[in-house]
């Protein structure tokens, strides 16, 4: 175990909090203009997948749990769960779409992800910071509307909506970021 200050805390950390483990959903620090600065965590249990919300002292020490970060390949998805693979040792690991949480729609077969396992169970997932997507349907573009003007509604190949500008169009391959499932730009392929 390996304490660490509250402030440092980020998405995807694994802490030991009396002695039960917890992966971060969200770490944000707050400074308000009176009064000490705190750092709201969401987590869950490991466990038993039991979400809590903690607020510490930004200067508060927590106790980081020793996790191995390890590159896997995405291999499928089924009834037991989503299955990665270690490129080198070619070890199978399976994570419940539970552990996987809003990130499962991301993942595309043979992407590289990184996984925190911890004494041989993969606890937690980080995905590339950008995918590249297909638009399935959007609205078409309105003759005389301004390039700077809002972006519109499409619906993506995984499912999820997001907004674009207003000169792409269906079947458009894009470039999403995975963290909040925004538009980044138009693919280069």
């Amino acid at each position: 175990m390996v304490k660490v200050i509250a402030s440092s805390v980020r998405k995807g950390n694994v802490l030991d909090v009396d002695g039960k483990l917890y992966v971060v959903l969200t770490a944000q620090n707050f400074h308000p203009g009176k009064g000490t600065p705190v750092t709201q965590v969401d987590m869950r249990r490991i466990s038993d997948g039991v979400k809590v919300s903690e607020r510490y002292r930004t200067t508060e020490q927590v106790e980081r749990a020793f996790v191995e970060d390890r590159e896997h390949t995405f291999l499928y998805e089924d009834g037991e769960g989503f299955h990665f693979m270690n490129p080198e040792s070619y070890d199978q690991l399976v994570m419940s779409a539970e552990d996987i949480g809003d990130q499962k729609a991301y993942l595309q077969e043979g992407m590289a992800v990184m996984l925190s396992i911890h004494e041989g169970v993969a606890i937690a997932i980080d995905l590339p910071r950008h995918v590249i997507l297909e638009i399935t349907e959007t609205e078409p573009v309105v003759k005389g509307q301004t390039a700077s003007s809002s972006y519109k509604p499409a619906l993506l190949s995984n499912g999820v909506r997001t907004s674009v500008p207003p000169h792409i169009q269906a079947g458009t391959r894009v470039v999403i970021a995975t963290e909040d499932g925004s538009y980044v730009e138009r693919a280069k392929d």
